[in-house]
């Protein structure tokens, strides 16, 4: 079983969300932050203050998908709101 995660990244001087999954999201992190994702260079520097870990592909893909969703930005947001911040890492949000 492979165990994939569901990160979300923040950009506090853009203000800007993105949420992506990897096995590595540490070393994603890093690509992101380099410019090496033509959709995220513009908005650096990234942070992740949120991941989630699932056992396999297919589910951080759906994860991913309703965290892009209406009601996923939501959530992300409610999150944020509830805390005032969330610290990189955090782990382990309600499916």
């Amino acid at each position: 079983m492979e165990t994939w995660f569901v990160y979300v990244l923040y950009s506090e001087k853009f203000g800007r969300y993105y949420t992506g999954m990897a096995q590595n999201p540490d070393r994603r992190l890093k690509e992101h932050n380099k410019g090496k994702t033509k959709s995220t260079k513009a908005f650096r520097p990234w942070e992740i203050i949120h991941k989630e870990q699932l056992n396999s592909r297919p589910e951080a893909r759906q994860r991913e998908k309703f965290l892009k969703s209406g009601v996923g930005r939501e959530y992300i947001k409610g999150l944020r709101s509830l805390t005032g911040y969330l610290p990189a890492g955090r782990q382990g949000a309600p499916k």
